[in-house]
């Protein structure tokens, strides 16, 4: 699944239990749910962001590593 695809579901997941007619045992499965996609989402960003790391071309055409703040 992709970053956007996790992400989408993610929001879904969120309207879903906002919902006031969500039993107990249906919100632990969305929250699982959720989870997984949260995870997914998070390591999507941290393999681009392990990307943009390794090389930024500079405007002279030259290439150096950029350590990206959190």
């Amino acid at each position: 699944m992709s970053f956007e695809q996790s992400l989408t579901r993610l929001e879904e997941i969120v309207r879903e239990l906002e919902r006031n007619d969500v039993d107990l045992e249906q919100a632990l499965r969305l929250f699982e749910e959720g989870i997984t996609h949260l995870r997914t989402a998070g390591e999507a960003l941290k393999t681009v962001d392990a990307r943009v790391q390794q090389l930024v071309e500079a405007a002279d055409g030259s290439f150096s590593v950029v350590e990206l703040g959190d």
